[in-house]
């Protein structure tokens, strides 16, 4: 599931290795087409592994993509496609 936002409280932009938490108009948001909750670098979201904050990083149901589908835009994230 492709994370949506994240609240104004966010400590961990440069924690992400797509560059996709930036501060949006009001709060810190996630760019689902750079997002690959860290697949291809780690194995679980760096975002949510180092937030201190509790809930500080929303999810988006709407956004749901496959391991498949989050490897594949890494590739081309990465330049390796």
């Amino acid at each position: 599931m492709i994370f949506a936002a994240v609240t104004q409280d966010c400590m961990c932009e440069p924690e992400c290795p797509n560059g996709a938490i930036s501060m949006g108009s009001e709060i810190f948001e996630i760019e689902p087409d750079l997002c690959t909750e860290c697949k291809g670098h780690y194995e679980k979201p760096t975002c949510q592994s180092v937030c201190p904050i509790s809930k500080c990083i929303i999810t988006d149901p709407d956004n749901v993509e496959t391991e498949d589908q989050l490897l594949e835009k890494f590739v081309v994230i990465q330049g390796m496609a």
